[in-house]
C-alpha cells in the first residue's frame, strides 16, 4: 500500500503590516502604468498576486493607498532635491548652481521614473487629499529655491516680492524638465536639459 502524500504545508500567513510594502510595490506598477483613474483596489490586488480582502486589510481605500505611495516616493524626491541645492549658494553664480544642481537632481529622476510619474499622476484627476498631498512636496522645492535664490542672488531688487516670483519659475522649468524625461519622452539628456535651463537663468535672473 503506497502511504499518502506529506500533507501541503500552507504558507504562513503575513499581516498587514508585513504585507503593505509589498501592496505598495504592486501599487507603483499600477499607478505608473495606468494613472490615477487605472488604479483600483482590484488592479493593485491582482498585481501583487492577491484577493481585494487583503489590500483592503492594508489600506482602508484607495486614496489612503495612494497616500502611502506617495509618502514613500517623495523619499526619493526630497532627498534629490536637497542634493542637488548649493552647499554655499553664496559662491559661484546663479548659472553654475543650475547647472551642477539640476544636471544632479534630472538624473535622480532618471533613474527613478515611476516616482515621478507618481507625483505627475497625481497632480491631475486624484481626490483633493492626494493632490494636496503633491501640492506640499512642490511648496517645499519652490521653498528651498527662494533660500537658495536669497543667497545667491543678493542684489536683487524688492527681494520679499521678486525672489517668490524666480522660484516659482525656477521650480516651474525643473518640472517641466523632468516631465520631458520621464513622462513625455525626449532624445535629450539632464545634462543638455540642465544646460538650457542655466543659461536662461543666467541671462535673465541677473537683471532683475
Amino acid at each position: 500500500m503506497v502511504e499518502d502524500a506529506e500533507p501541503r504545508r500552507r504558507a504562513a500567513h503575513l499581516g498587514p503590516e508585513r504585507r503593505r510594502p509589498m501592496i505598495l510595490d504592486a501599487a507603483l506598477e499600477v499607478f505608473a502604468e495606468k494613472g490615477y483613474a487605472g488604479t483600483t483596489m482590484q488592479s493593485v490586488a491582482d498585481a501583487a498576486g492577491v484577493t481585494k480582502p487583503v489590500v483592503y486589510d492594508c489600506f482602508a481605500n484607495r486614496d489612503e493607498l495612494l497616500l502611502a505611495l506617495l509618502a514613500r516616493e517623495e523619499q526619493h524626491l526630497v532627498v534629490s532635491i536637497v542634493a542637488a541645492l548649493p552647499a554655499d549658494p553664496s559662491v559661484g553664480t546663479p548659472e553654475e548652481h543650475v547647472l551642477d544642481g539640476l544636471t544632479a537632481f534630472l538624473t535622480t529622476a532618471a533613474q527613478h521614473p515611476r516616482s515621478w510619474r507618481i507625483v505627475f499622476g497625481a497632480q491631475y484627476g486624484a481626490a483633493p487629499v492626494v493632490s494636496d498631498r503633491v501640492r506640499a512636496a512642490r511648496a517645499f522645492l519652490v521653498e528651498g529655491l527662494r533660500l537658495t535664490l536669497m543667497k545667491s542672488l543678493p542684489d536683487v531688487t524688492d527681494p520679499d516680492a521678486n525672489l517668490p516670483v524666480l522660484a516659482e519659475l525656477l521650480a516651474s522649468m525643473t518640472e517641466a524638465c523632468a516631465r520631458m524625461l520621464v513622462v513625455d519622452g525626449t532624445d535629450r539628456t539632464p545634462a543638455e536639459l540642465a544646460t538650457v535651463v542655466s543659461r536662461v537663468v543666467g541671462g535673465g535672473f541677473g537683471n532683475v
